[in-house]
């Protein structure tokens, strides 16, 4: 954790725009959760124009789709400060229209999240424990 999806129609930007914006979300996404660098997974899955529809045609104008994959627990103003900034850098790196991003976060228990075959529950229990302390919220 922390993992980050992003979707686009292929062909709508440039592979340096790609590379770009896979590290920017990268090093954003790590900033705004306080957590290493190197825990971060930044995905981009290109699709085929056909196999995208926006309003129910597939010849609309780009509009990116993505997920942040979170431990449960994360304070809900971190949660919306990721939300913000990552659209900020979609739209910022790819110039599309703010209003055609759209994107989620899904908070995953620590007990059903692995990190080398382990749940994270125990692999990460100390720093669960102090970010449930933060916010008030029972660890787990």
């Amino acid at each position: 954790m922390p993992v980050l999806e992003l979707h686009l129609v292929d062909g709508d930007h440039a592979p340096d725009e790609h590379a770009r914006l896979l590290e920017l979300l990268s090093r954003r996404y790590a900033e705004v959760l306080e957590s290493p660098l190197e825990r971060v997974r930044a995905y981009l899955t290109l699709h085929a124009r056909e196999h995208w529809a926006v309003g129910g045609s597939t010849g609309a104008a780009p509009a990116p789709y993505f997920t942040a994959i979170v431990l449960e627990g994360r304070p809900v103003e971190q949660r919306h400060r990721l939300l913000a900034e990552v659209t900020d850098l979609i739209v910022g790196v790819l110039g599309v229209e703010r209003s055609r991003v759209r994107g989620r976060i899904i908070q995953v228990p620590p007990d059903d999240w692995a990190i080398g075959g382990v749940p994270a529950s125990g692999a990460r229990r100390d720093e669960i424990a102090a970010r449930a302390a933060a916010t008030g919220s029972p660890a787990g």
